[in-house]
């Protein structure tokens, strides 16, 4: 895989969530061992391999590009990418009140494991919990087939 820009990343981070992440923060992230990214013109997903796991920890589509299928496209391509790796599991964790989120990664086969209370911070200040998702990569007849 060729790394892409992390400013380029950052821009669409910003135009998809209320508290981006910088530039600087892409570039770190990108410099570790095991983390991969799938990009697209519109959208982009970032997942970290560790051994036989792997973990989604950002996955960014322009909100103008929406609903189009490209978020379960690119979390279909990450789980591939995540398997050739050597993962055998792939988590993530998304805000509880996600509802469009919480539907792609159901699509796409994911369960939930687990719940991290007040874990994400809102603009308006509050806290939501974040629910632990995951799925394994080999085919079986409790998960969705990878693309």
């Amino acid at each position: 895989m060729i790394r892409p820009d992390p400013a380029a990343l950052a821009a669409v981070h910003a135009r998809a969530f209320p508290a981006p992440w910088s530039r600087d923060e892409f570039a770190a992230l990108l410099a570790q061992p095991g983390v991969l990214a799938v990009v697209e013109p519109d959208g982009f997903i970032l997942i970290r391999v560790v051994l036989d796991e792997a973990e989604i920890l950002t996955l960014a589509v322009r909100p103008e590009a929406r609903r189009a299928g490209l978020g379960g496209r690119l979390v279909g391509q990450a789980a591939v990418a995540a398997a050739q790796a050597g993962a055998v599991r792939l988590f993530l964790e998304v805000a509880e009140d996600n509802a469009a989120a919480r539907a792609l990664y159901d699509r796409a086969g994911f369960r939930p494991i687990g719940r991290r209370k007040a874990y994400y911070a809102r603009p308006d200040g509050g806290r939501t919990d974040a629910l632990v998702l995951g799925r394994d990569l080999a085919m079986n007849p409790d998960t969705a087939p990878l693309p």
